[in-house]
């Protein structure tokens, strides 16, 4: 079993819903809401007697009985952010693409959209490779959360599946 779980369910209106939990510690991190949207957040002490993982479980019961089932990896979209580099790509690139890298797992995790999972660098671009539940909502939050900042000056995001 992971130490998160994550949990999604399309409501009636067509809105898609998340509803995870992770241990941090001794303790239950349950965060729940809207996908695209930072949601609610509260902690619960794990159980006396009962391993991290079944109070991991015990948290979500709830969430499970309510209809939310976790979405198989194959079925979330490849989501690409693509910088244009002046070179194959320096050592400040790298670490440009590292910090976007951790941005995009704080931005995506706290929205309930997906995880980043690393990037590359070479032949004149640089491409931070993310994860995601809804292509179309990431796009828009990761958007949103670049503009005015200094990475936001990507050349395009896109669906790598789509090419």
């Amino acid at each position: 079993m992971s130490d998160m779980v994550k949990l999604y369910r399309r409501s009636a209106d067509g809105e898609l819903r998340y509803h995870e939990a992770w241990m941090n510690g001794r303790e239950v991190v349950e965060h729940w809401g809207i996908v695209g949207e930072r949601g609610s957040a509260e902690a619960h002490p794990q159980r006396a007697g009962r391993s991290a993982a079944g109070t991991l479980q015990d948290v979500l019961a709830k969430a499970r009985a309510e209809g939310f089932k976790e979405i198989d990896s194959e079925d979330h979209a490849t989501l690409i952010i693509e910088y244009s580099l002046d070179s194959w790509g320096s050592a400040e690139d790298a670490d440009l693409r590292h910090e976007v890298e951790s941005r995009m797992n704080e931005l995506l995790g706290w929205t309930g959209l997906g995880n980043c999972d690393g990037g590359s660098i070479g032949s004149g671009t640089m491409e931070v490779c993310c994860f995601v539940v809804d292509f179309e909502t990431a796009k828009r939050v990761i958007e949103a959360d670049l503009r005015g900042t200094r990475f936001a000056n990507f050349t395009r995001i896109y669906d790598e599946d789509q090419q």
